[in-house]
């Protein structure tokens, strides 16, 4: 009978981490679609007021040969950032911004054009096979990129794949390829014992292109992953290891939460209840948000974890991005809820975070 039983547990969660439906991404498209389509929300009205056009973007070449990118600090994991860095991931970022401008457009106006401009440049680089020259211990800055874009373009993707008068020919393709671009980044943290916000955006990239390509390997792993990082978070509900970040520990813990909650949203839209997921230690999300929201409020909340004075970038557009979807499932924390106050932007989680799923005053945490 115990073993019947532990084999209709195993059995039973296995089945609860299958890709039931591969359109469905992280936010209800259809129901998004109408919302815009009506909204008297004036952030929102701003935020759509500030989308670019893919159509208007120049195409972004794919770049070519072995990815090797600089460090993005000059020295360790804090202090000043190299600027070769950021000359070498332009190319990346404008990528990113071509293929989610059009993505947000098609969600607001419906635009055919939009959508297929945004498919035309995913598929440029998939035809290329980008994403894929790389190797860790040669560039480790081009392994994160690879998770970044990844992301992006997964996110991107699974919104597009909505507009069904898109190529069928190129959306396979450029699915496989994101498949086989994720598959590289999981093997490689795999073989590592990396557990901080890096893990968090692979997991993130893996589970958006589960559900893309139907893949259950990539789907489960991502929904471990999001299980990995509630279960570092500690008893404030600070994630140590970006605690650790000296004048950045708050970013960092701000940077976390981008891949984790959309990464939720992801398996929740396949019946996967994450955000009711809880640690050991009887933890969830919302801990991890509450924190932060208490950290924006007194930054001096970080001495107990590190004696630098906090750079205090919380008007950095991708800063709060992460709470527009947080917000539709929890309360918010009122430091975070005044930094919605305007429009938020991140490519690496779809572009016009308030466009794709803004947050609408509610409920705020005191």
């Amino acid at each position: 009978m115990r073993i019947l039983l532990a084999t209709l547990i195993l059995v039973s969660t296995a089945a609860a981490q299958t890709v039931t439906d591969s359109k469905a991404s992280y936010i209800d498209v259809a129901a998004r679609h109408s919302e815009l389509a009506h909204t008297n929300d004036s952030r929102t009205k701003e935020a759509i007021a500030s989308l670019k056009s893919c159509v208007k973007l120049p195409p972004v070449a794919a770049p070519r040969g072995r990815m090797i990118i600089p460090r993005h600090y000059l020295n360790g994991s804090h202090g000043p950032t190299n600027p070769a860095e950021a000359e070498a991931t332009k190319v990346y970022y404008a990528f990113e911004r071509r293929i989610t401008a059009g993505m947000n457009q098609w969600l607001v106006t419906r635009s055919k054009n939009e959508a297929r401009c945004a498919q035309d440049q995913i598929d440029t680089w998939a035809q290329a096979g980008t994403l894929l020259d790389y190797d860790p211990k040669e560039s480790s800055q081009a392994w994160f990129q690879v998770e970044w874009t990844l992301s992006s373009t997964a996110i991107t993707e699974s919104v597009l794949v909505n507009e069904s008068t898109l190529d069928k020919t190129k959306v396979a393709r450029d699915i496989q390829w994101l498949n086989k671009v994720a598959h590289r980044s999981v093997d490689l943290d795999k073989a590592g014992k990396g557990t901080n916000n890096h893990h968090y955006w692979r997991g993130l990239g893996a589970i958006a292109t589960g559900v893309l390509s139907s893949d259950n390997d990539l789907f489960a792993w991502g929904v471990s992953v999001y299980k990995q990082g509630v279960d570092e978070i500690d008893q404030r509900g600070a994630l140590p290891q970006e605690l650790a970040r000296h004048e950045r520990a708050i970013h960092y813990q701000s940077f976390a939460l981008q891949p984790l909650v959309p990464l939720a949203d992801f398996a929740e839209r396949q019946h996967v209840p994450l955000y009711s997921y809880r640690s050991p230690t009887g933890h969830t999300i919302a801990d991890a948000v509450n924190f932060l929201g208490e950290a924006v409020a007194n930054p001096q909340v970080t001495k107990a974890y590190v004696p630098d004075e906090q750079n205090t970038d919380f008007d950095a557009p991708d800063f709060f991005s992460f709470a527009e979807f947080y917000s539709h499932h929890g309360p918010l924390p009122a430091a975070i809820a005044k930094g919605l106050e305007k429009p938020t932007f991140a490519t690496r989680i779809g572009g016009s975070t308030t466009v794709l799923d803004g947050y609408v005053p509610r409920r705020v945490a005191r």
